[in-house]
């Protein structure tokens, strides 16, 4: 019996080391990666290859809707999109700070074809009265940029019982594309969504435990999971809907100085600063792929700086966990249209 008992705490021991190295691997290979590829040295570096000609596009006619649209990236993305032509929707939780937003890139690009939509993404029932409303005007869907997210450090449950960080990075994220696949499929061939992922996603493999129900919460953490989760989740859009030529494209922005990084990591936005990238070079890529022939994109791709990038650091023992995203996406898809949060 003792030899059992001491087996036992052996092979604990030996699996939790296992998985404190793999952890430790993870967070410093990323460390290093960051460091020499997405601060605003590395976009300027990439930047050498850009091809000037491929943001030279114009995009007339052409819808597109923008979610976290009042500041940051999402801002500096709805105002790029603007100034190609396009007819700009922008999706924001507060109302005065959107209007306000609006009302500078009207201002700014002289294009009049910019609105605004209210809606808290933390809320099923808040999105499937935006999605209801929108698909209403039965307007074509270009390009669906899935942006808004967030990073809270507490534990928060919001009104319909989710865990805040995932009901707007994961949950919002799917509910949205889900119901705006009606304006997609009117768009296509030409329709695209690109969902803004990040470079934390990096440090962690997909789990089931999409709330972060086990262990000690950190938001930190939560974020990467939520992040790595949309990565698994574009790949999977872009397998259950080729058939509908709509193209599912995620980006990683790179270390950019936004509101957002400001208050979610003061630490981290202090360590680096002056070295993180403006939001206009965290939005490039999403306007890139915004623009170019899908020809030319890989459905499914994971993006950073105008070129497909890895969605896995070797040895990081990430890779396999995406086998279980059926079985995410159908709990996502039970939370959206379950009875309890039905509008």
């Amino acid at each position: 019996m003792k030899n059992a008992t001491l087996h036992f705490e052996f092979h604990i021991s030996i699996t939790a080391l296992i998985m404190f190295l793999l952890k430790t691997w993870r967070a410093s290979a990323f460390g290093v990666y960051g460091y020499l590829n997405f601060t605003r040295n590395g976009f300027l570096e990439h930047s050498k290859k850009f091809k000037p000609e491929d943001m030279e596009i114009r995009i007339e006619g052409k819808n597109c809707v923008v979610t976290g649209a009042n500041s940051g990236i999402g801002f500096a993305t709805a105002e790029a999109l603007a100034s190609c032509g396009a007819t700009v929707y922008m999706v924001c939780r507060n109302k005065e700070k959107g209007e306000t937003a609006l009302s500078k890139i009207q201002s700014s690009t002289g294009n009049p074809n910019v609105h605004l939509e209210v809606c808290d993404l933390s809320s099923i029932s808040e999105i499937k009265s935006f999605a209801s409303r929108f698909c209403s005007k039965d307007v074509p869907v270009h390009v669906l940029v899935n942006n808004a997210g967030l990073m809270e450090q507490k534990r928060v449950t919001t009104s319909e019982g989710f865990e805040l960080n995932f009901a707007v990075n994961v949950l919002g994220t799917y509910a949205t594309t889900e119901l705006m696949l009606p304006l997609l499929e009117i768009a296509s061939p030409d329709a695209r969504v690109i969902t803004v992922s990040s470079g934390g996603m990096y440090t962690t493999p997909l789990t089931s435990d999409l709330q972060f129900s086990d262990g000690k919460f950190s938001g930190a953490e939560q974020y990467a999971r939520n992040k790595r989760v949309q990565v698994a989740l574009t790949e999977k859009w872009a397998e259950m809907y080729k058939n509908k030529r709509i193209g599912f494209y995620s980006m990683h922005p790179g270390w950019a100085e936004t509101p957002g990084v400001a208050k979610s990591l003061p630490d981290f936005n202090k360590w680096l600063s002056g070295k993180l990238r403006t939001s206009e070079e965290g939005a490039d890529t999403v306007i890139w792929l915004a623009l170019q022939p899908k020809e030319k994109l890989v459905s499914g791709g994971f993006y950073f700086d105008r070129a497909e990038a890895p969605k896995h650091l070797k040895f990081a023992a990430t890779r396999q966990s995406h086998a279980i995203i059926d079985s995410i996406v159908d709990t996502l898809r039970s939370l959206v249209y379950s009875q309890k949060n039905s509008s």
